[in-house]
């Protein structure tokens, strides 16, 4: 469960950071901010930066949902081949 909290918490990090730079940015170069522009344009800049920088983080929650299914399917195996026998 460690590794979902990890990358939520660093997406959710890197929207922050990018609903502040892109809104610095509007408002550097524009007298108003259009609050959903600005959201809508920080929400496609954080989705394309952590793809390419949140990798690693991605492939471990991968991993650890995997395995997860894989035992819960093994397990569901099990009880269907004791209910098989009996």
């Amino acid at each position: 469960m460690k590794e979902f909290w990890v990358y939520t918490g660093l997406r959710l990090l890197l929207f922050a950071a990018s609903v502040a730079l892109v809104g610095g940015i509007w408002l550097a170069t524009s007298d108003s901010a259009n609050l959903m522009w600005i959201l809508i344009i920080a929400l496609v800049v954080s989705g394309l930066a952590s793809y390419f920088a949140l990798g690693r983080q991605r492939t471990a929650l991968a991993r650890h949902v995997d395995e997860r299914a894989r035992r819960a399917s093994e397990k569901l195996d099990e009880i269907k081949a004791r209910e098989d026998v009996d």
